[in-house]
């Protein structure tokens, strides 16, 4: 069993491809991964917590609270797959990528040509840079049994 844990952005169905892609692959993963439903992931820390005035101390206790989730999985994780994708900045993958480096994590970083120079530093501390999908299947199977099939 490898646990993967799914880190990047949430405004496209990529976790649910991958996952789709594994599971027919018949590959035994075991997958974490961030709130990918953004209003409660901006939310949780005053919904929990109580109102902020400012939008700093909202963000603040929101991104303590998610954290959590995020550094148990990537601790518990085999393989950090991170996606970054067009339409926003991702800080927050990248991040995930540093913390899961620190942790000596293997890394997939997921990314268009058009990123490279903008995340040279991220990719240098990948195991693998990939560009779809069906690139990490390809890998995580190879990892798993040593199968170059496709």
């Amino acid at each position: 069993m490898i646990k993967v844990y799914l880190a990047g952005e949430i405004h496209t169905n990529w976790r649910e491809d991958l996952i789709q892609l594994c599971n027919s692959a018949n590959l035994k993963t075991q997958f974490f991964s961030p709130v990918t439903n953004h209003e409660n992931s901006d939310n949780c820390g005053v919904e929990i917590l109580g109102p902020e005035d400012k939008n700093f101390w909202k963000d603040n206790k929101g991104a303590n609270i998610n954290s959590i989730r995020t550094k148990k999985a990537i601790k518990d994780s085999d393989v950090v797959v991170v996606k970054f994708g067009e339409k926003y900045k991702q800080w927050n993958a990248a991040f995930d990528a540093g913390y899961a480096s620190a942790l000596n994590k293997s890394i997939i970083i997921i990314h268009s040509d058009d990123h490279q120079h903008a995340l040279k530093e991220v990719d240098a501390a990948a195991s693998a840079v990939v560009s779809n999908n069906e690139q990490v299947v390809r890998i995580l199977k190879y990892v798993q049994d040593g199968s170059l099939e496709k």
